[in-house]
């Protein structure tokens, strides 16, 4: 499935872009390429981390760790860093546009929301590596058309109950925006049309008085 997201995208594969090099004098020189060939993002992201230190507050628990705004430059950081089902229960990676934090507190945050997938415990040896990828190249990729302007990033928290992934969006009263790239988001992760996906609101999840959200819309 990762494959064919990112031809849908057109975003060079990771084989594609390790295979390429430029010839020098019969050697293979990949920084050559990799100063004029790299092939740039519409916009440039920032990967953070949480870690549940509970001697700390949430703020300081989360770190940003880099920044990237071409292909190149996420297939390494991607290749580079732990998978998430190999991650710590309490542990979040969340990918958001430059300037945008990964929290509901952001300007671009406030008013929006977040469609969800949750997994079960089963599905993070089976499922949760898949899905996290394709929900990165479907933001990065601009795979929401021109909708993806009101997309702010992902998040996936991995947790002993069940694992979580996001999509976060900056206005939840944008319906039109927010159920086509729900829908969108849907088609890339190959989810099957009887299973149920929802969008609930960031304000809604602040203030709620149980564990359940209600979702604000489903596809």
């Amino acid at each position: 499935m990762a494959s064919a997201v990112v031809q849908s995208l057109s975003l060079p594969s990771r084989r594609d872009v390790e295979q390429k090099t430029t010839k020098k004098s019969g050697k293979e020189t990949p920084a050559l390429l990799e100063r004029h060939v790299k092939h740039p993002l519409q916009h440039r992201w920032a990967l953070w981390f949480y870690k549940n230190d509970k001697s700390k507050t949430w703020q300081e628990n989360l770190s940003l760790i880099t920044k990237f705004d071409t292909v190149e430059d996420f297939w390494a950081l991607y290749n580079n860093i732990q998978v998430a089902s190999k991650l710590s229960s309490g542990c979040d990676y969340s990918v958001f546009k430059d300037g945008i934090e990964p929290m509901w507190e952001d300007p671009q945050n406030k008013c929006g929301g977040r469609w969800l997938i949750t997994l079960s415990k089963q599905q993070r040896h089976t499922e949760l590596d898949r899905f996290w990828l394709e929900t990165l190249l479907c933001i990065i990729g601009e795979g929401f058309d021109v909708y993806s302007r009101d997309v702010c990033g992902a998040v996936i928290n991995v947790r002993a109950k069940g694992d979580k992934i996001a999509i976060w969006t900056t206005n939840a009263e944008n319906r039109e925006a927010v159920t086509y790239i729900g829908r969108k988001y849907k088609e890339g992760l190959g989810l099957p049309m009887k299973i149920i996906i929802g969008y609930q609101a960031h304000a809604d999840t602040a203030t709620k008085s149980n564990s359940i959200t209600k979702n604000k819309f489903v596809v």
